[in-house]
């Protein structure tokens, strides 16, 4: 999801979206990111969808109430299924809208929070190896068709993959984002290195 939820790269300019907070207790400074929400045209597409299902619902509901009404186990079996499909479909899409991740940074502990409704539904706690445990690598998934052949006409096919930020972490290395620029994960990197 890091290709859709951005995190910000920039203390001075993105302040809204990073917190500085310090522990009363031991002074210890706590970075924390967070991610944008979609772009304003994904609420175009989310209205659009949302009309198609309203539209769906009001032309099958009379069916659907109909079918239920049957001794078949198969047909409903089918009606639940449309139905509760109908009724989740706009709460699943409205979810992408109200996504969040979290990144906490403090010394060596890296914590991942991922958000939906503003409730946590997932942690991920990380000890780094050491400070410099941070690493931007290049992914991709596919093989580069358009670079082998090396043809002009090509050349804007060709395949760019993308970069994904992990941390070192008892020899392992655990998925922090992804972006498609290296440069914003390289700040974003230099950016949690310094707390």
């Amino acid at each position: 999801m890091g290709l859709m939820y951005i995190f910000p790269i920039n203390e001075v300019e993105e302040s809204d979206r990073i917190d500085l907070i310090t522990n009363p207790i031991d002074q210890k400074k706590t970075l924390v990111l967070k991610t944008y929400g979609l772009p304003m045209i994904f609420w175009g597409y989310l209205a659009a969808c949302l009309t198609v299902i309203g539209a769906m619902w009001l032309a099958i509901h009379a069916v659907i109430e109909k079918i239920l009404t049957y001794q078949d186990p198969t047909l409903i079996f089918l009606g639940l299924l449309v139905k509760y499909t109908l009724i989740l479909s706009p709460i699943v899409l409205l979810g992408f809208f109200f996504y969040e991740k979290k990144i906490h940074k403090s010394g060596l502990i890296l914590k991942i929070v991922y958000k939906v409704f503003f409730i946590p539904i997932a942690f991920k706690t990380i000890k780094m190896d050491d400070s410099s445990a941070l690493v931007v690598d290049h992914f991709m998934d596919s093989p580069n068709m358009a670079k082998i052949h090396s043809k002009a006409e090509l050349k804007g096919f060709e395949n760019k993959g993308y970069f994904e930020l992990h941390a070192k972490s008892g020899g392992k290395n655990i998925f922090i984002d992804r972006h498609s620029r290296k440069i914003d994960l390289e700040k974003m990197k230099d950016l949690l290195s310094r707390y």
